[in-house]
């Protein structure tokens, strides 16, 4: 054999000499094994791999770990991670503190599922490109708990999850159906995983009901999510055991406002009321101005059961049409509740202030408060702009100060994101019949600057109380700096739509990005730079150390104001009546558990409520099929374009293999699909006309198409098999 023949058979062998190693990692070879893996029974072509496992030693790929056994080489022994299916049923090891995520293999997951916590086997492929590994352990399943439709044939029955992320089927035995008939929508408990099968076992632990029905497919996205569905029984018999009156002592031991005008302002179909203000006019000039917040810690106490399920549930949840209270009704809705003409009991912050908004002089403290007036926040915009209503002198007053505040907020570099609400109007049955934009004026944003001028307040008082060296524990809530590679991007894209982004130091950044939002106010773009605005944000979390607030230039920040619907506003109440007392510091490590639980919880509730907001609009535009709207280019992906539709804020997607007029692929960098025959721009942020397609309301799944008047003939076919090879080539590829 002549040695360039010799070269060209060893380079084509080393890539498949490898590839025995590397889907073989706790396997021990020779080269004569190896040899036989590949097929090889000739002695110059052994010799030929014998050679390459020698090169990929020396190359540090392989070990021997025996007189000439040789075994895949481990970068690591094994790592830590969270698991990230991807749809394709390959998946991606998430691991703290590494850049680079680690590809796992459908036959490398043993059974692993998408947010488990695995340890995995690491070693190097095809040249050390990417890295790919194998589960070895499951250390903690992220859910065994699955929403989906009951299929039930006479042998055998299984449970289809809603999760797009969930790619086995449940096996349910027919006996652990638990009521479900086919077609149910249910949740389904895994219970074991045998060995070399397939699908999970698992068994019926609640049947939803009928799938499609608004109560069915809300309670689904709750069980989804992990949020109960009821309160356990001792829950709401603590809850039923609390009495209505008040102990004439407690009044008696806190600071009484009752004879001081006090009013709540908030949505008019809002139920629970955890906020007040009272107002005064103090004899030199000044103003009081008191901050009343229900005092719910007074009636949750420590390690009640009423207590753990507030903890466990850490929010309550809004979906569209309906409120997943944390607390029991008798307590959100009633004890809690700061009605009109009731006497309440509140925990408070009282500012004395003069008209810029300067705090001469601060207290905390447990009050009781009596309300005089529940307006809305559309009565309040209606007196502030007629000047004429009840307590128009009073409110006016309230809303200059709120103005200066604001005003200084924004001066010392707080960002004003601006956000768009989407809401339903909703028939009897709970189906959409409509959809609006919420919108925001002076009376939102006059409390909005009351709440954070109390929240900001409790959290210095705290911070600068204790000691440096023995700092007190409280939970703040924190937003970190944006990340600048993320902002550099989003001001190069803002870029396209006129708008300059200065990134240099927080005090550019905050003034260009607030110039942006007041730039794109109703324009068609606002949606999407603003959401753009807020994704390039660090996410705020509660926690226990001492750091700042980016987004509203606070050097000190904490959630105090709404104890009803947030656990760490408990905390913060508990925890300051403690140090008030004069107690020292609790132990930190314990409150930064529950405030890590507590940030996850609010994460899991935005999910929900995003989630059953997706089918809300599936369900709206069900109706719809066929309808042309004009819409922006809210994302796009390798496998298509996301379409907000400018009238109701509904948003699908066009699918790349639907676009038939040029074989399209995504510019990442450039944030748009790019036609390869045509060179046809779909930019982020473009206005384009669509038609809805197709609408599958349960998968909460919107399909639309784009309308073309340009488009060129006998291309569809060509670019739909082109698409397809995209689609096929991308599922293959490292996530980005």
């Amino acid at each position: 054999m002549t040695k360039k023949k010799n070269n060209a058979i060893k380079n084509i062998l080393s890539t498949l000499v490898f590839e025995v190693f590397v889907k073989n990692i706790t396997s021990i070879f020779n080269y004569k094994q190896v040899s036989a893996k590949l097929n090889i029974d000739d002695n110059d072509t052994r010799q030929i791999v014998q050679e390459i496992i020698l090169d990929l030693q020396h190359e540090g790929k392989v070990e021997e770990v025996g007189k000439g056994k040789y075994q895949a080489k481990a970068l690591q022994s094994h790592v830590e991670g969270i698991i990230d299916m991807a749809q394709s049923g390959s998946a991606y090891l998430i691991v703290e503190g590494m850049d680079e995520d680690i590809f796992i293999a459908p036959r490398k997951l043993r059974n692993a599922l998408n947010g488990d916590r695995v340890k995995v086997f690491v070693y190097a492929k095809r040249s050390g490109k990417y890295l790919e590994g194998e589960v070895l352990e499951i250390l903690h399943r992220s859910k065994t708990e699955f929403t989906g439709i009951v299929q039930v044939s006479p042998r055998v029955a299984f449970l289809v999850p809603d999760n797009r992320k969930m790619l086995h089927d449940i096996f349910i035995p027919l006996d652990q159906l638990n009521g479900a008939k086919d077609g149910d929508k249910a949740v389904a408990k895994l219970t074991e995983w045998p060995e070399g099968a397939k699908n999970p076992v698992g068994e019926v632990i609640a049947v939803l009901g009928k799938k499609g029905e608004n109560a069915t497919e809300m309670n689904a996205v709750l069980a989804e999510y992990g949020f109960p569905l009821e309160f356990p029984k001792e829950v709401e018999a603590e809850s039923k055991a609390i009495s209505e009156k008040m102990d004439p002592k407690e009044i008696a031991a806190r600071r009484d406002f009752r004879d001081t005008l006090t009013i709540t302002i908030d949505p008019v179909d809002a139920k629970d009321f955890d906020d007040a203000i009272s107002f005064k006019k103090l004899e030199d000039g000044n103003y009081e101005v008191g901050v009343h917040i229900a005092d719910v810690s007074h009636y949750v106490r420590p390690n009640t059961a009423l207590d753990k399920e507030a903890e466990n549930r850490g929010t309550s949840v809004y979906l569209v049409g309906r409120v997943i209270p944390m607390l029991p009704e008798k307590l959100s809705n009633e004890l809690c509740s700061l009605r009109p003409n009731e006497d309440k009991l509140c925990f408070s912050a009282v500012f004395k202030m003069d008209i810029k908004g300067n705090v001469l002089e601060q207290w905390f403290g447990r009050t009781v408060i009596h309300s005089r007036r529940r307006y809305a926040y559309e009565e309040v915009w209606d007196i502030l702009q007629n000047r004429d209503g009840d307590y128009t002198e009073e409110l006016i007053t309230l809303n200059t100060i709120a103005y200066a505040l604001r005003e200084r907020r924004f001066k010392d570099g707080a960002i004003n994101f601006e956000t768009t609400e989407v809401k339903f109007k909703l028939d009897e049955t709970g189906k959409p019949i409509g959809v609006y934009v919420k919108e925001r004026n002076d009376a939102h944003k006059l409390i909005e600057d009351f709440m954070l001028l109390a929240n900001r307040k409790v959290a210095e008082f705290i911070a600068t109380k204790g000691k440096k060296k023995m700092a007190l524990t409280f939970v703040y809530r924190v937003h970190d700096a944006p990340n600048e590679e993320v902002l550099q991007g989003f001001a190069k894209f803002a870029g396209r739509f006129g708008y300059k982004v200065q990134t240099k130091n927080h005090k550019e950044i905050s003034t260009s990005l607030n110039k942006l939002m007041a730039d794109v106010e109703g324009k068609k773009e606002q949606n999407v730079l603003t959401q753009l605005a807020i994704r390039s944000m660090a996410k705020a979390i509660y926690t226990t150390k001492k750091t700042s607030h980016y987004g509203l230039a606070f050097d000190y920040y904490t959630h105090f104001t709404s104890p009803i619907r947030r656990y760490p506003d408990v905390m913060a109440h508990r925890l300051l009546q403690h140090y008030l007392d004069g107690k020292s510091s609790v132990d930190a490590e314990i409150y930064e558990k529950m405030c890590l639980h507590s940030s996850q919880m609010e994460k899991r509730a935005a999910d929900a409520e995003r989630l059953f907001t997706k089918y809300k609009q599936a369900e709206f535009l069900s109706e719809q099929v066929g309808e042309m709207y004009v819409g922006i280019i809210s994302g796009v992906t390798e496998w298509g374009i996301y379409v907000e539709i400018i009238e109701n804020k509904c948003e699908g997607m066009v699918r790349l293999r639907d676009i038939n007029d040029d074989f399209y692929v995504l510019d990442p960098e450039n944030y748009c699909i790019v036609g390869q025959r045509f060179k046809r721009k779909y930019q982020l942020g473009d206005e384009v006309k669509i038609r809805v397609k197709k609408v599958e309301i349960t998968k909460k799944q919107i399909d639309f198409e784009l309308i073309t008047e340009d488009a060129p003939l006998n291309f569809t076919k060509q670019a739909s098999k082109n698409t397809e090879k995209s689609e096929r080539s991308y599922k293959s590829k490292r996530r980005k």
